[in-house]
């Protein structure tokens, strides 16, 4: 059955829209160190952007601290720039072989700040699989169009697409929900 393909497409780009939504939450501060804190920042190292993880070892010792430990110490200060005018809202401390970024408790304000852009992102991926929906509706609006789907199966197949929309849009909000635990946490 031609819905079938589609399906599976939709369901895969469903699913991708949960993985983005996950790397973009780990980008997110918490109050716990996490070298995925650091997966955006890119470096100017040897005259191009590259990210900072292609030029460094990036590492936590401790629940506080992420150590940056680049392969070229003359990379220190496009490193310690890079970190500086990133919104991370962490200064960097380099002692000349390493940088090493403390990552002080959030305020109560920071957290609820935080809460929202997490609210913002989890709407961006809601709204990417609504897009998928819209997606496949038209192409089985199409077959229906070509007389490939009769009117009852077209019907059936646009019930079943929404019942798999709800089930991502459902895995979004407990993503949020688990992340909004983890950031109000103290």
């Amino acid at each position: 059955m031609p819905t079938q393909e589609i399906f599976k497409q939709a369901e895969g780009k469903m699913s991708s829209s949960i993985q983005a939504l996950d790397q973009h939450f780990n980008t997110l501060r918490t109050g716990r160190a996490s070298t995925a804190l650091l997966d955006d920042i890119k470096v100017d190292a040897y005259g191009q952007d590259m990210p900072l993880n292609n030029v460094a070892s990036v590492s936590t010792p401790d629940a506080r601290t992420i150590v940056v430990q680049p392969w070229d110490v003359g990379q220190l200060p496009s490193i310690e720039r890079a970190i500086m005018v990133s919104d991370l809202g962490i200064n960097p401390s380099n002692d000349g072989k390493c940088i090493r970024l403390s990552i002080p408790p959030l305020t109560e304000e920071r957290r609820k700040e935080l809460v929202k852009k997490a609210a913002h992102m989890a709407e961006e991926a809601r709204i990417a699989i609504r897009n998928v929906r819209r997606h496949s509706k038209d192409e089985i609006e199409k077959l229906r169009k070509d007389k490939e789907l009769s009117d009852d199966q077209a019907h059936d197949a646009n019930d079943d697409l929404q019942k798999l929309t709800d089930k991502w849009i459902k895995k979004v909000d407990e993503h949020l929900a688990k992340k909004e635990k983890e950031i109000m946490e103290v």
